[in-house]
């Protein structure tokens, strides 16, 4: 027995030593088991919390284990030792009540402090609407014309397994949120449909999005950079296509970039009362189609029995025109899944899609949607 207590504590002693001695970052690069450190101070603050924590927690264990494997053992019954017979100590009692209590006390010092910084939001620079739609963000950057949706563009086909998976599979979108460094941004967090959660761990940032409620969080970061995150909650079918990118970028570039994306949405504007070709159309309502439509109808157009219909010679797709614009800008009431695209997208992007989907996968009913139809429509309701 004294040779198996010998080797019980010797794997300890072994297990103690390699963590004191393997550098956190390798720790967190080998096993991926630690937080990462983060690249604001907020972030940095929240990781030396945790290890402050979680080293006074392995102190704790290992003082209480010890003692208690070590009076197992030094008074075991082989060796003639009696159990006890005692009632309960006052002194004994005070001493295992008063130690943990002023370890509480001084654990919750530093932790209120960070506490206290996370969910400061007050004098922001820059306030941001976040709002969660299965499966994508939308971004508003308040007091400036500036809205867009930010989707998943890692390929169907490394989805399907029918190409090599990228370096940031499932972690890369066609419109990141770009953001100034050197600057408190503000996050204003809800929700279209169900619950969400907006998590960046490189900014320590991560709240749920609900509908119908606003959650505040904040960030300043200091160096430029891509900054990666996913949606946190099992939002549904596809919940792990909703990831999140930052991209930091110095004032003067961020100004410029917002400028840009002021221009664009004025040209649009104007593009609506523009006419189309059907070429022009088609072409870019492929696109639109693979972008916001795919995952659930699939780019065959053959949807998922049981689950998704089929554009490919649906009734809606092949019917009225009317009933075809009223499903896909205000969604179905039957279906929930399917859900109201009038305002995630353009009345460009909506006449086009429409007009790709009455005339792909072999519907071929010669239709072509204009912007000022989609926008007569609206009108009209």
């Amino acid at each position: 027995m004294l040779r198996g207590f010998d080797r019980l504590f010797a794997l300890l002693a072994a297990s103690l030593s390699a963590h004191s001695t393997l550098a956190e970052e390798e720790a967190v690069e080998r096993w991926g088991v630690n937080m990462p450190k983060g690249v604001t101070e907020v972030a940095q603050t929240t990781y030396e919390l945790h290890m402050l924590i979680l080293w006074i927690c392995v102190a704790i264990g290992v003082l209480v284990f010890g003692v208690m494997f070590y009076s197992m053992w030094r008074h075991r019954k082989s060796k003639g030792h009696q159990a006890a017979q005692f009632h309960e100590s006052t002194a004994v009692e005070l001493v295992w009540t008063i130690i943990p209590t002023i370890i509480l006390i001084l654990m919750a010092i530093p932790a209120t402090k960070t506490l206290y910084d996370i969910y400061d939001t007050d004098k922001a620079d820059l306030d941001i609407m976040i709002t969660g739609y299965q499966w994508k963000w939308k971004y508003d950057y308040l007091g400036s014309d500036v809205s867009f949706f930010s989707n998943l563009s890692t390929p169907r086909a490394q989805i399907n397994n029918e190409q090599p998976k990228g370096p940031n599979y499932l972690l890369e979108v066609d419109e990141p949120l770009v953001v100034p460094i050197k600057k408190k941004i503000r996050f204003l967090i809800t929700a279209n449909d169900v619950i969400h959660a907006w998590w960046v761990p490189d900014l320590a940032v991560k709240k749920d999005a609900i509908p119908g409620f606003i959650n505040e969080s904040w960030t300043r970061i200091e160096e430029p950079g891509i900054y990666r995150g996913q949606c946190a909650e099992l939002c549904g079918r596809d919940h792990g296509f909703m990831p999140i990118v930052i991209k930091a970028v110095p004032e003067a570039e961020y100004t410029a970039w917002l400028g840009g994306k002021a221009t664009a949405a004025a040209k649009m504007r104007e593009l609506t009362e523009k006419t189309f070709t059907f070429d022009e159309l088609f072409t870019q309502g492929e696109k639109v189609y693979n972008r916001a439509c795919a995952a659930c109808h699939q780019p065959n157009g053959q949807g998922v029995p049981g689950v998704f219909p089929p554009i490919a010679g649906s009734k809606i797709a092949t019917g009225s025109l009317e009933s075809h614009l009223d499903i896909v800008i205000d969604g179905s009431q039957v279906n929930p899944a399917m859900q109201a695209f009038g305002e995630q997208l353009s009345e460009v992007d909506l006449a086009a899609v429409i007009t790709y989907q009455r005339n792909a996968f072999g519907n071929e009913m010669g239709d072509t949607v204009q912007p000022i139809d989609i926008l007569n429509f609206k009108n009209k309701q």
